[in-house]
């Protein structure tokens, strides 16, 4: 769920993802679907090509929803961040920094696997980290 449909897209699509589908949800079979009268929301699904992820997104215009204090936090319960796996960790760092997307830290290594990781925060307090696993 985001409040700027656009902004949130185009922050995936910087990530390697297209644009799949886009579609407003209005009617009965959308209030039934996700228990909310009067429900008016845009979604856009995008995909990575070639692997079958996707991600869908959800604007509600109505009826309008609510931010819950500190989600975009780790410890907080509930759904909290996607992970990407990458196959060049430094050069997709870089990528994002040159976009103005701040990484929490520098890129971090899982001694005990070699697994690389940086958690960076995306549009609308989406957590994100980015994964290098060793021979990729």
């Amino acid at each position: 769920m985001v409040r700027d449909l656009e902004k949130a897209g185009q922050f995936f699509v910087l990530l390697g993802f297209k644009i799949q589908d886009q579609a407003r949800l209005r009617g009965d079979w959308i209030f039934r679907t996700v228990g909310l009268e009067n429900v008016d929301a845009e979604y856009l699904r995008l995909s990575l090509p070639g692997d079958g992820v996707s991600v869908e997104l959800i604007r509600f215009d109505s009826p309008p929803g609510h931010a819950t204090e500190h989600s975009d936090k780790a410890n907080t319960p509930g759904f909290r961040h996607l992970a990407f796996q990458v196959q060049d960790i430094e050069k997709a760092v870089e990528v994002l920094k040159a976009n103005g997307v701040k990484p929490l830290s520098p890129i971090q290594e899982f001694t005990k696997t070699g697994k690389k990781m940086v958690y960076f925060p995306g549009p609308e307090g989406i957590l994100l980290e980015l994964a290098q696993y060793p021979g990729t």
